[in-house]
């Protein structure tokens, strides 16, 4: 049914299904790791920017934090510079990492900050090097450059901003620590999200990526995998249902799980609204991950 034509009761209707889901995380932390198609269509970009705004006004604590691969891969193009990964990671040498601080912290961080504003939001910026919000260490044993993981992430700061109400949108580059004081490090977004949702005792990690969710078979839209816990998790791959892209997102929403946060969900962020479709309806959208001691319908 389209806007056009739903009824003023249909409204009210819709309303009310979303009040006890509104009720259950008024005051709860919510972390969204935003990026994919979501972040390149300008029709996404407004449903997804209204959806944290909604939650916010609701009175859920919401985190925003962002990628932004395929601007970074733009600019190294244009300055003629070569991507290399290695095992999904980008290899980050001291001209990529300019490159990375400058499209992240600077030019994606600050547009979704100023479109929240823009559609009535509060939103306060940061990257993980402001105030020593993420710290992180250069990953050893693999030559990877300037790529860290995070040990240490100051949720008093993320506190303060939430407490008055606006919506920390973080870009993952880290104060580096140990042998790289001070230095920037490239951190993936999805580890980033789930360090962030497990230091802020978050009710609920959100995923947005370009798929479903877990599909038993990737080649059937049909076959999602609705629910999984923990140890199902681990089942699944030992089964090779989790393949190529879906380990590390599941990885991370393991990592999540296992920082204290109650739930994970790997949405498709294709779907416009699918933030709300998935905490506000009974049916969700994509694959929601809990811990082993939550119900199903906990």
């Amino acid at each position: 049914m389209s806007e056009h034509t739903i009824s003023n009761k249909d409204r009210a209707a819709l309303l009310v299904h979303a009040l006890p889901y509104i009720q259950s995380f008024q005051n709860k932390t919510i972390v969204v790791k935003y990026g994919g198609s979501a972040m390149q269509s300008d029709a996404l970009k407004k449903a997804v920017i209204e959806d944290v705004i909604l939650m916010s006004c609701v009175g859920i604590r919401t985190v925003l934090v962002h990628g932004g691969g395929p601007e970074i891969e733009a600019m190294l193009k244009k300055t003629g510079k070569e991507s290399r990964f290695v095992n999904g990671l980008r290899y980050t040498d001291e001209e990529t990492m300019d490159i990375v601080q400058m499209v992240l912290c600077g030019k994606v961080n600050k547009e979704i900050t100023a479109l929240i504003q823009k559609t009535g939001g509060r939103a306060i910026g940061l990257c993980g090097i402001d105030g020593g919000l993420l710290k992180a260490r250069r990953i050893k044993g693999e030559d990877l450059g300037l790529v860290g993981e995070i040990h240490e992430v100051d949720s008093s700061m993320l506190n303060s901003i939430l407490g008055s109400g606006a919506i920390p949108v973080i870009s993952s580059v880290a104060y580096g620590t140990g042998d790289d004081e001070g230095k920037p490090l490239n951190i993936n977004a999805d580890i980033a999200a789930a360090k962030v949702a497990a230091a802020l005792g978050a009710e609920k990690l959100v995923l947005m990526t370009d798929v479903r969710g877990i599909l038993r078979d990737v080649n059937d839209e049909n076959s999602l995998v609705k629910s999984v816990t923990r140890t199902q998790l681990e089942d699944l791959k030992k089964e090779g249902i989790l393949t190529k892209g879906m380990i590390p997102k599941t990885d991370c929403c393991a990592l999540a799980l296992d920082g204290g946060v109650r739930k994970a969900h790997i949405i498709d962020g294709r779907i416009p609204h699918a933030i709300l479709i998935e905490l506000f309806t009974d049916e969700g959208i994509g694959t929601m991950l809990l811990r082993e001691d939550l119900c199903l319908n906990g």
